[in-house]
C-alpha cells in the first residue's frame, strides 16, 4: 500500500508527462518491491524550475530536470537489495521521461512502523494482526 509523491521540475513545461510518471512510478513499486498495483497511489506534482536551486543554481539556469521521489512503505517488507533496486530503477526510467538530470534528483523509501501507517482508518499492523489470529 505504497504512497508515492513525485515532484518534478523540466526546464519546458511538459504536462502530458504526470500521467505517464504516475504509471512508472506505481509499476516500478510492483516490479522492484512487490507491491500490491490495487492498493498504491501516486500524486505527481511539477514544480518550477525558476525556483528548485541546487548549489545555488536554479534548474531554469542549468537547463537540467530534477525529481523528488518520496514512496512510503510499511517497514519490514523489503530487503535491502529490494530498495537498492527501486532506487536505482526510479532513476534510470524518470531520467528515460524528463531526459537531462540533475545529479542531486532524489528517491527516498520510507519504511514507516505498521503501527504508524495505514489507510482506509486502519493501521498495517492492524491489518496483519487481523488476518493473522492467535
Amino acid at each position: 500500500m505504497p504512497m508515492i509523491t513525485l515532484r518534478y521540475a523540466t526546464p519546458e513545461p511538459r504536462p502530458d508527462l504526470r500521467p505517464v510518471l504516475a504509471g512508472l512510478a506505481a509499476r516500478l513499486a510492483v516490479e522492484e518491491l512487490g507491491k500490491d498495483p490495487g492498493v498504491t497511489a501516486v500524486l505527481v506534482e511539477p514544480a518550477d524550475p525558476e525556483g528548485w536551486f541546487v548549489a545555488g543554481q536554479s534548474l531554469a539556469e542549468a537547463r537540467l530536470s530534477a525529481f523528488w521521489l518520496d514512496i512510503k512503505i510499511t517497514a519490514g517488507t523489503n530487503t535491502k537489495a529490494e530498495t537498492a533496486g527501486f532506487v536505482r530503477a526510479a532513476f534510470a526510467g524518470i531520467r528515460d521521461l524528463l531526459g537531462a538530470l540533475h545529479e542531486e534528483s532524489y528517491v527516498l523509501v520510507h519504511a514507516a512502523d505498521g503501527h504508524a501507517y495505514g489507510y482506509g482508518g486502519r493501521t498495517q499492523e492492524g491489518r496483519w494482526a487481523a488476518s493473522n489470529p492467535g
